[in-house]
């Protein structure tokens, strides 16, 4: 009797809540340290970002609208799950040439770090929101707002614990976002997709994309839907074509590429405020 081939898993994407594959039906090898082939990935086009961003932002008013403490709720709930799940994103972690040790940290990590932005849900606008002197017989009032849709460029190091920091802050304050995931390690990223579709998140908040990231950089940076660009890749060229591209639509760009994910400087309202507008109401005495 010959030996039992093993069936390898397909990580298909995340897009509107569901687990489509990609538009062209393309898929590629993913390989550990080693070289041996332990999954397949779909590789995303043109097509599958701008699928994306349009249910991005059919998604944003949705939970943009919900109250700061319900979006608290929900980012508790993924930690909840998160913590229910450790053992499959150990295993995952482990296939691409972690340690167990340091698995199992960086897994602890990112649910504290979800736990952490969940509680500055409803903190945020009574913090950085503020009541302005003015001379005329008004109330004057400044409240940070969502941005809207926010792409996000994902790192190869710290495959989960990268994704966590990127997302949180992001949706904390109700932005929607498109994540491209990490080409060599893209599993935990839409392992994530499926801890995120089991709680409470709304389809479409969060949206996450695998395949050639240099391919779809350009068209989600483009994207005229697009508000705003958070970007963990340290490398001059892609920053500047980065740059060069959210130039012609005025995109927020925050560029973020870090050396150690787990330091608990990633854990910074002024993350979530990155991704916030300011906007002024102004009130007549009386009224």
């Amino acid at each position: 009797m010959s030996d039992r081939l093993e069936v390898l898993k397909t990580y298909k994407t995340y897009v509107g809540g569901k687990f489509p594959r990609s538009e062209s039906n393309r898929i590629y090898r993913i390989e550990n340290p080693g070289g041996k082939h332990i999954a397949n990935a779909c590789r995303c086009t043109r097509k599958d970002v701008r699928d994306a961003v349009v249910v991005a932002r059919s998604a944003f008013d949705g939970w943009s609208g919900r109250s700061a403490y319900n979006r608290g709720q929900i980012l508790y709930r993924i930690a909840e799950m998160l913590e229910g799940r450790k053992d499959q994103f150990v295993n995952e972690l482990e296939l691409l040439g972690a340690k167990k040790k340091n698995a199992q940290k960086e897994i602890e990590i990112s649910i504290d770090r979800l736990i952490y932005y969940a509680g500055w849900t409803d903190k945020i606008s009574q913090v950085f929101g503020t009541v302005n002197p003015v001379a005329s017989s008004h109330f004057n009032f400044s409240m940070p707002e969502p941005t809207g849709v926010v792409g996000i460029i994902g790192p190869d190091e710290s495959p989960l614990l990268s994704i966590v920091s990127l997302v949180a802050p992001v949706i904390a304050c109700g932005n929607s976002c498109i994540i491209l995931a990490s080409t060599e390690n893209p599993l935990s990223a839409v392992s994530f997709g499926e801890v995120l579709h089991a709680s409470d998140v709304p389809a479409g908040v969060v949206n996450i994309l695998t395949g050639n990231r240099d391919e779809m950089v350009n068209h989600l940076t483009t994207h005229m839907d697009v508000n705003a660009i958070f970007n963990a890749i340290n490398d001059s060229e892609t920053k500047k074509q980065l740059d060069e591209n959210a130039s012609i639509s005025v995109k927020r760009v925050k560029h973020y590429s870090q050396s150690d994910w787990s330091e608990e400087k990633h854990e910074n309202p002024y993350l979530i405020l990155d991704f916030m507008e300011t906007k002024t109401t102004w009130h007549p005495v009386g009224a």
